[in-house]
């Protein structure tokens, strides 16, 4: 067995004594910051001192006093109860959480409602990658971060995992000396993941705290939301197994419990073989565990006799582009498996010894699952900003898609207000009808000298006709709908056409958004109806002690406010423009004229401004409602107006926590 370069993890495990009795440290930077890196070995049938001067160079470092019960080589029978497991009263005390701890577990889970809560609805490039990561915090926090920070003295958990055929099932049963986990004949498996542990530490396991979403079982099972629990008295208390689905399994739910349970490992123990070490998807796993703070060890399985110095040193060489080079490495030839389908203990005695030495070590193992736990939550700060980074992002895209759709309709309002002062209403069919209301002959001619006059054959008009301007309402009423059916018309489309511009607007958007709603006109006449005899209400109550409206009744009330609608019509109190003359202003100074007579000059004004003021509010909240077909689908998304800024301040306490609890004996 020989040994070079140096472990991934904390400097306890090599209290844990690798194969050489003199094992080298050397430090190590990761994204989780500088860690303390523990001893490598490789098991080949080698001088344990051979290769050493081949290594990363490396710092001296004195071996730790082992543990005092330590043992020097592996016990005769690991099966045996161990008279250094912690005993059921020192657990309870060491589980017990100090102020420290439970100040981080209230943080973490404070964190996980943040994270829980922020959806990423809107088609934006950074949602889908959101969604997943969110997902996956979600899953770790629950599966493995706060039950472990709950009980760090339970158990520590091996997760063996690799690509298809690595060997991981028979590397499982070798190391425990059973056939507990039923290796693949066809590839990809199917079965549920296989967790070993030795009996005295199975309530642990079945109680379901760690990893609560899989279903415990006793036997093998293809559900995917199993976990078969297997006891193996040949593997020392303190530490289990799970063999993990492949993970670059070709069955998508096998992928994906694949890295739901590396992310719930104290210890990952990477699998592969001579023939796939180099392959993609497991180095971006391999990144991945080491940008968590992962503790790692790696198995170099299946390799030829006459190829094992060239391929373990170019695997090593990868290991150290990767930040990985201090990962302890094992490399296990080709050999004949037994009649129980193992690995000879010759063979895999090296490997089985390191494992021996940790689950017999109760502060290597305590080392090991506290680097883990405080390097997983120091990677959340990265991964959390990212998600604060993409929900704001989704804000400012909601946002900018209400934004677009206010102006389109702020445009109407505008649109609405313009028509209201420019005179175009009275063209066409109300000017026409307007003037055989008033008259325009003798009424005009005479209309500067004979005010007075003019007055009396007003209200006589009025009082002789039973409808008097029927024709003329209908024509203001039909004019207009028809304004603001256009306007409508044209701020839904520039509404429609600003969104579909917007990715995630476009995903949004609805044919019928791209018109006004189906019952506008309806809306439209009822509106304009409303105002029509909200005017003649306004009228009525100005004139209620005129006498000439008193006389006239509801004719002279009707004539009266016929011609304050007329006057709406026009800009500020009768003031004619050049536009307005052309449109007939004549007619409107007629109106102007005998509403004086009858109301006073500055009542009039005031009427006329009431009524244009009433019909822009109600016309206002047409489009309010039109506009609402669009803000309410934004709307129904749920988004907060700052959701990043939770997710930051949930982050910041949860390593504010950290950094006070200091798990690894270190404030950075």
């Amino acid at each position: 067995m020989t040994t070079h370069g140096d472990a991934v993890g904390p400097s306890a495990l090599s209290a844990a004594p690798a194969a050489t009795r003199e094992p080298e440290t050397v430090s190590q930077d990761d994204s989780a910051g500088k860690k303390e890196q523990v001893s490598s070995t490789t098991a080949e049938a080698a001088d344990p001192t051979e290769r050493t001067e081949a290594a990363v160079p490396r710092q001296p470092h004195p071996e730790p006093e082992p543990a005092e019960s330590a043992p020097d080589k592996r016990p005769a029978d690991l099966g045996e109860a161990d008279a250094r497991t912690t005993t059921p009263s020192t657990a309870l005390e060491l589980a017990k959480p100090t102020s420290g701890v439970d100040r981080l577990a209230e943080a973490l889970g404070q964190l996980r409602v943040a994270i829980g809560e922020t959806a990423y609805p809107l088609v934006m490039p950074s949602a889908e990658e959101a969604q997943r990561i969110g997902a996956a915090l979600v899953t770790q926090l629950d599966d493995y971060l706060v039950p472990r920070l709950t009980r760090l003295d339970a158990p520590l958990l091996v997760v063996v995992g690799g690509s298809t055929g690595a060997g991981k099932s028979t590397l499982v049963n070798s190391l425990v000396r059973a056939p507990v986990s039923t290796a693949g004949v066809l590839r990809p498996t199917t079965r549920s993941p296989v967790l070993v542990s030795n009996p005295a530490d199975l309530p642990w396991f079945q109680q379901g705290q760690l990893l609560p979403g899989l279903v415990r079982t006793r036997e093998p099972s293809n559900e995917a939301t199993a976990l078969q629990i297997v006891s193996a008295p040949a593997l020392g208390a303190g530490l289990a197994f799970l063999d993990a689905p492949d993970i670059d399994s070709v069955v998508d739910r096998n992928r994906k419990l694949a890295a739901q349970l590396l992310a719930a490992a104290d210890l990952w123990l990477f699998v592969t073989t001579a023939a796939r070490y180099a392959d993609a998807v497991p180095w971006e796993l391999l990144t991945t565990a080491r940008l968590r703070g992962t503790v790692i060890a790696l198995v170099l399985d299946r390799v030829p006799a006459e190829a094992a110095a060239e391929v373990a040193t170019h695997l090593q060489d990868m290991l150290n582009v990767r930040d990985l080079g201090g990962a302890p490495l094992f490399v296990l030839p080709e050999t004949r498996l037994d009649g129980q389908g193992l690995i000879s203990e010759e063979v895999i005695g090296p490997l089985h010894d390191w494992f021996g030495r940790l689950a017999a070590d109760s502060n290597a193992r305590s080392a090991v699952v506290r680097q883990t736990l405080d390097g997983a939550i120091t990677s959340l700060g990265p991964a959390v900003a990212g998600l604060a980074d993409a929900a704001d992002e989704q804000a400012r895209a909601a946002k900018a898609l209400g934004d677009r759709v206010t102006a389109a309709y702020r445009n109407g309002r505008q649109t609405m207000a313009e028509g209201l002062r420019d005179g175009r209403l009275l063209r066409g069919e109300v000017l026409a009808r307007w003037q055989e209301f008033v008259g325009t002959g003798e009424f005009l001619k005479t209309l500067e000298s004979k005010v007075g006059q003019m007055r009396d054959r007003f209200i006589s008009a009025l009082t002789g006709r039973p409808l008097p301007g029927r024709n003329l309402q209908v024509a203001l009423e039909s004019q207009l709908v028809t304004l603001l059916r256009g306007i409508a018309a044209d701020a839904a489309e520039q509404a429609y056409a600003a969104w579909q511009a917007h990715p995630a607007g476009a995903a949004l958007l609805e044919p019928e958004l791209q018109r006004p709603a189906a019952d506008l006109p309806e809306r439209a006449d009822r509106l304009v109806r409303d105002w029509q005899q909200w005017v003649l209400g306004l009228v009525r109550a100005e004139g209620a002690e005129k006498r000439v409206v008193a006389r006239g009744a509801a004719y002279a009330v009707n004539g009266a406010g016929l011609a304050v609608m007329i006057a709406v019509f026009t800009s500020t109190a009768f003031i004619p423009t050049g536009l307005e003359l052309a449109a007939g202003a004549g007619s409107a100074v007629a109106a102007q004229k005998v509403l004086e007579a009858i109301f006073g000059d500055q009542a009039i004004r005031t009427l006329a401004t009431q009524a244009r003021e009433d019909l822009l509010l109600r016309t206002g909240k047409l489009f309010d409602e039109e506009a609402a077909r669009f803000t309410d689908r934004l709307a129904a998304v749920g988004l907060d107006e700052e959701p990043g800024a939770r997710l930051r301040q949930a982050a910041a306490a949860v390593e504010t926590a950290r950094t006070e609890l200091a798990l690894t004996g270190s404030t950075t």
